[in-house]
């Protein structure tokens, strides 16, 4: 049985966590490749992920399971063929055997099958339901979520408030199909429309004029990064917000988001798996240490990241100096069960996690912070639609 050593997130750590160490030792980091968005209207979900993901590495002095590890992080830019690029770069030319950090589905569609072949990629965000269902693959696992669950939270959660009619809004690319998907999975009635908007699009004036026209009971939308910022301003602006209550997945309203849009978004309801007042230790000690690492509060981009370095944590000090094994690591990752900043967390069969899913509410605290409350639990022990598809058992 492995032992553990303990480390703290920061200086100001609640409590601090422990990370696990293999019987084994092996010589030479293992090179973790990070393909992010750090520029562009998406740069603030890769910085997140990016920092969430740091934030466990150098507090553990740079040892996974024991193990020397090294990230090595490049930008896509929001560019499938950036992504792709750099994927064949580094499996094919540096021979990086574990891979991270793509934020959106159109790069990860476009990396898969550069990197599935021949490495294990963990997903600290993009869920697209090709690779949950019929093409799952016994190389990719997902830590945060399939994209329809979030979104599927919502639809129920609309639902049981008696909403009746309900206009969607998207980006036209694959998590946005699934996001709308998702919602209309477990939303009980009418969708007055189902509007997809450009991925670069920030000028919202059109679709809101059709919003008002429609007058609809509430509005879901999925727009994440700038898009949201630029959404939720401009329906606040052009005097919706009072009108049409508005409702969206986390993306939408996370604390990369919050600080930009202010009070815009106050009393918008979003559905996630976690949330900065989610009560347990783990969480309780890692927003904080976020918080006085980075000088801001995490998102939920953060916490998956952090997420995937414990689970990747446990897998490395499981399977020990024959990590490289590709059979012992996937046995290693998919047998992980541990306390996450979520709570329990566990790999389904097609390797996206079953969990809790959560509806919170964007409020505005006494000392002027812009952040979510959670307002109750919508799913328990949630599994995404896709995994009966999945062949693997």
């Amino acid at each position: 049985m492995p032992c553990t050593r303990r480390h703290l997130l920061g200086a100001s750590a609640a409590a601090p966590l422990a990370l696990a160490t293999p019987a084994l030792a092996q010589s030479g980091p293992i090179r973790i490749g990070m393909i992010t968005t750090l520029s562009g209207p998406g740069a603030a979900l890769g910085n997140d992920i990016r920092d969430g993901f740091n934030l466990v590495v150098k507090n553990a002095g740079g040892r996974l399971g024991g193990l020397p590890v090294e990230v090595v992080i490049a930008d896509d830019g929001l560019r499938p063929e950036n992504g792709r690029a750099i994927a064949e770069r580094m499996v094919r030319r540096e021979r990086i055997q574990v891979l991270t950090g793509i934020v959106f589905s159109n790069v990860m569609l476009a990396v898969a099958p550069v990197v599935l072949p021949v490495a294990t990629y963990i997903s600290a965000n993009a869920g697209p339901s090709q690779l949950a269902g019929e093409a799952c693959h016994a190389n990719y696992f997902n830590v945060a979520w399939q994209n329809d669950n979030l979104h599927e939270a919502v639809g129920q959660y609309v639902t049981q408030q008696g909403k009746r009619r309900v206009y969607l809004v998207a980006p036209n690319y694959p998590a946005g199909r699934d996001a709308l998907t998702g919602f209309k999975r477990f939303f009980r009635g009418e969708v007055v429309a189902e509007q997809y908007t450009r991925l670069d699009q920030l000028d919202y004036a059109a679709e809101l004029a059709q919003i008002r026209a429609q007058a609809p009971d509430a509005l879901f939308i999925f727009l994440p990064g700038g898009m949201g910022i630029n959404f939720i301003k401009q329906y606040d602006q052009a005097g919706l917000k009072d009108r049409i209550p508005l409702f969206g997945a986390a993306f939408s309203f996370s604390q990369d988001i919050l600080p930009a849009v202010g009070d815009a978004a106050v009393g918008a309801v979003n559905g996630s798996q976690w949330s900065p007042d989610l009560d347990n230790p783990l969480n309780k000690a890692f927003v904080p240490a976020f918080q006085a690492k980075y000088g801001r509060l995490p998102s939920l981009y953060a916490s998956q990241a952090y997420d995937t370095v414990l689970i990747l944590d446990a897998a490395f000090a499981a399977a020990g100096a024959d990590w490289a094994d590709k059979d012992k690591f996937r046995d290693a990752l998919r047998a992980v069960s541990i306390e996450t900043t979520r709570g329990p967390f566990r790999f389904g069969n097609n390797h996206f996690p079953i969990q809790d899913f959560y509806a919170r509410e964007v409020v505005k605290l006494d000392d002027g912070t812009v952040t979510n409350r959670l307002l109750g639990k919508v799913f328990s022990n949630h599994q995404d639609a896709y995994a009966a598809d999945c062949a693997m058992p």
